[in-house]
């Protein structure tokens, strides 16, 4: 299954966040090694939100990432959601429908 994590990031996220970077991606880097985190990143332009897929069984591992990570926890982060995401295209897609 596939599960999104969207932040809605602060105004001031892009000059607030060098000095928490460093944790957060290791956070993310962790998360991939262990086959939780699929894909991550900023979006907008300006940057404006961040999108992280999750390829997990169930919303709690998408929601203690948010939970633990420094963006979140120092206010870079105004607003984040998990949310169960029902893929049916590509090769990846949880249950494909042709």
């Amino acid at each position: 299954m596939h599960y999104l994590l969207t932040y809605e990031l602060a105004d001031d996220y892009l000059q607030r966040r060098e000095q928490y970077r460093t944790e957060h991606l290791k956070l993310a880097w962790d998360a991939v090694e262990r086959g939780e985190l699929l894909l991550a990143g900023a979006a907008g332009e300006p940057i404006d939100s961040a999108l992280l897929v999750f390829t997990i069984d169930a919303p709690a591992i998408a929601e203690d990432f948010a939970a633990a990570d420094p963006y979140v926890r120092h206010g870079l982060v105004k607003r984040w959601t998990v949310r169960k995401w029902h893929t049916v295209v590509g090769d990846l897609a949880s249950t494909p429908v042709r």
